[in-house]
């Protein structure tokens, strides 16, 4: 009999994005196969506290017809009730899960085979947890520290992509700092480049959070002082009128690009309350695409994924210009949502790998890249 994984599925975090977390780990644990797995599931709080509950998957595995609440409720008890840990960055210890002082013992064995991070935002996809990750040398899914900070900083994301030769829309950015010491000269500045209308987003951010659409410079003020609150960088970007188009990327040193999809937002925009609180939303997948441009989204997929090294999984999201048909690409989703609604899942099943055949991919390419990181050598001995 095959020995099962012992899979650790990290969730919630320090985050603006700590619901979206929720949600995408129960999807994610209602899919894992419990012949393949021992469940390990690993909450962090609001605050910071890290908490391990019991590996059974009954538990967390929803009944047909709960609501988001109902299905992420089982994680919740998780946070507040499970027994207190605290990460380990000991390599040679257990991996990743040391036990608090306080807390009873977890079992017999509280190390982890590898770890799927279902984190979304600051301190979960912006490369720390993966850099906590690396010093316990513990396997993990998705991409590395690199990938993952600069796939969530989307002004260094952008220059990255502008350097690879990707098409990108005009963008400033804006310093917290800068904006609050000067915002007339910041406006002047930004009057330079761009016209209304224009996206204001924090550049360290997800899902949609802290987004604006401003139409006319009167509005500029109220958008750059929501984003202020999630990062002191802030993104203003050119607006496009263009279809959202987003495609999947899955691999390490060779990806592959999934079909591509579409999203016809119930707001003006793709905004956090059209993804998961507005019904009304629609993913069109495949997208209604031309085969050439069908073929041109894939390979632009697959040069932003490798334009920043990314390994394992990630989304890129494109606007196509109504007016002139350019494709533009806009960003990289490291760790994409992986609810039961979410893009990502739903473009790999479309191109024949259903979501319990795509998380098996990716823990094996965590496990993959991780034997391929123990040929790397850390110590130097010079030639005598």
């Amino acid at each position: 009999m095959t020995k099962k994984i012992r899979l650790g599925v990290l969730f919630g975090g320090r985050s603006g994005e700590h619901e979206v977390s929720l949600t995408s780990a129960a999807s994610v644990i209602k899919a894992l196969d419990p012949a393949k797995y021992e469940l390990v599931p690993v909450g962090i709080t609001r605050e910071g506290r890290w908490r391990v509950g019991p590996k059974a998957f009954g538990l967390l595995t929803p009944a047909a017809g709960e609501d988001a609440a109902q299905r992420t409720a089982p994680l919740q008890t998780v946070l507040e009730e499970g027994r207190a840990v605290t990460p380990s960055v000991d390599p040679t210890g257990p991996k990743l899960l040391s036990l608090a002082k306080s807390s009873p013992a977890l079992d017999a064995r509280p190390e982890v085979d590898v770890i799927f991070p279902v984190l979304h935002g600051t301190f979960g996809e912006d490369g720390t947890i993966q850099g906590l990750l690396e010093l316990a040398d513990v396997p993990y899914v998705g991409a590395g520290v690199l990938a993952s900070s600069t796939g969530m900083d989307k002004d260094v994301m952008k220059r990255l992509f502008r350097d690879a030769g990707l098409p990108v829309v005009t963008w400033e950015l804006v310093l917290r700092g800068d904006w609050e010491d000067d915002p007339a000269g910041v406006r002047k500045r930004i009057a330079k480049r761009l016209r209304c209308p224009l996206f204001v987003k924090p550049a360290n951010l997800g899902s949609s959070v802290g987004i604006t659409k401003v139409h006319e410079p009167g509005e500029l003020e109220a958008a750059m002082n929501l984003a202020a609150q999630y990062d002191r960088k802030i993104l203003v970007e050119k607006a496009v009128d263009g279809r959202e188009i987003e495609c999947a990327v899955l691999g390490n040193d060779n990806p592959e690009a999934s079909v591509p999809g579409e999203v016809i937002p119930v707001n003006e925009f793709y905004d956090y309350e059209a993804k998961y609180i507005k019904e009304g939303s629609e993913l069109l997948i495949p997208a209604r695409l031309s085969a050439r441009q069908s073929k041109r989204v894939r390979e632009l997929a697959v040069r932003a994924f490798k334009a920043i090294d990314c390994a394992g999984m990630g989304r890129v999201d494109f606007l196509l210009d109504r007016k002139s048909g350019r494709i533009f690409v806009m960003e990289i989703n490291t760790i994409p949502g992986f609810t039961s609604i979410s893009m990502y899942p739903k473009l790999w099943e479309a191109s024949g790998l259903p979501y319990p055949k795509l998380l098996d991919r990716l823990i094996e390419l965590a496990l993959e890249r991780h034997r391929d990181k123990t040929r790397t050598r850390y110590d130097y001995a010079p030639r005598g």
